[in-house]
């Protein structure tokens, strides 16, 4: 799986150099909010498939709508505002679903430039919380982090920006995106403390192919691939700055049927700490498949 990984990262990576070089097309419309729905991400619901290491599931459900603020439509700031929440229905039984994670965050965009309509360049910041709404104990009685009701809580906030291209040659649209993640120890639980990465540095390509041709006046993606990187700075249980467990990455490949509207069919690997609130001291090394919403039209 590793040797797999490495090789879809460089082709993905050849991918990019091939986008850069092809410039932008104004037939493509990638304004502030497309930018802003594709970096929200998206809401989706796992199958009962997993392969690897995580606990057994029914599902997995990512839910994220997004609130625009913002004065007009053509405005260059975008606030977003996001009631995140995670679930996870475990194969036990009465099919508990336990510790979800609450994500509320705050994002606010400024396009910077826009040559075209397709090729532009956007700062975001955003504030965020991250629990799991329990009040027990962090530790058990064995010294083991208490995943069933121990307290979890962390406050973040995150600075980065968004490049767009579009490609006449691939007839593909790119998303990259960079952000430095800070985690202030005063604003989280002191439990978490050397243990939870309180500095990580996240970034994202994303690759949306679009149709030939279509009757719509706005294109909806057949197929897209997103890559995402994590790297966790500072302490983080005594590892080495270079250690393999401060990586976190993820390959997701999305696929989108026409006689769908909204909704598609996506495979991911996950390799990394687990993003699941108080499960994070889990190494998780997963294969799933699910359904997930794309409403980003171009």
């Amino acid at each position: 799986m590793l040797r797999k990984g490495v090789i879809s990262i460089l082709l993905l990576f050849q991918v990019i150099i091939l986008l850069g070089q092809d410039g932008y097309d104004t037939l493509c419309n990638i304004n502030l909010t497309t930018i802003s729905q594709e970096n929200q991400g998206n809401s989706y619901i796992t199958f009962p498939t997993d392969v690897g290491n995580i606990d057994p599931l029914w599902f997995e459900a990512n839910l994220i709508p997004n609130f625009n603020i913002r004065a007009t439509k053509n405005s260059r700031f975008l606030g977003v505002l996001t009631p995140q929440i995670i679930i996870r229905m475990y194969q036990e039984e009465s099919f508990p679903v336990r510790t979800p994670s609450y994500i509320p965050q705050l994002t606010l965009y400024y396009l910077m430039s826009n040559k075209g309509r397709a090729n532009s360049f956007s700062l975001f910041g955003r504030i965020a919380h991250h629990s799991n709404g329990q009040d027990g104990d962090f530790y058990l009685d064995n010294g083991s982090i208490n995943t069933k009701n121990g307290s979890f809580s962390t406050n973040y906030f995150e600075l980065g920006f968004v490049k767009t291209n579009y490609s006449r040659q691939f007839n593909a649209v790119q998303f990259l995106s960079t952000s430095l993640e800070v985690h202030p120890t005063n604003f989280s639980i002191a439990e978490l403390d050397g243990i939870y990465g309180m500095y990580r540095w996240n970034s994202v390509l994303s690759i949306f192919k679009l149709p030939k041709e279509t009757n719509d006046i706005r294109r909806k993606a057949s197929l897209s691939i997103k890559l995402k990187t994590t790297y966790i700075f500072g302490d983080y249980n005594n590892e080495a700055t270079l250690s393999w467990k401060r990586f976190i990455g993820s390959l997701m490949v999305y696929y989108h049927p026409t006689f769908l509207e909204d909704i598609g069919f996506f495979a991911q690997i996950y390799q990394g700490s687990d993003y699941y609130n108080i499960h994070f001291d889990q190494h998780l090394s997963v294969l799933r498949f699910g359904i997930m919403t794309e409403k980003i039209r171009f």
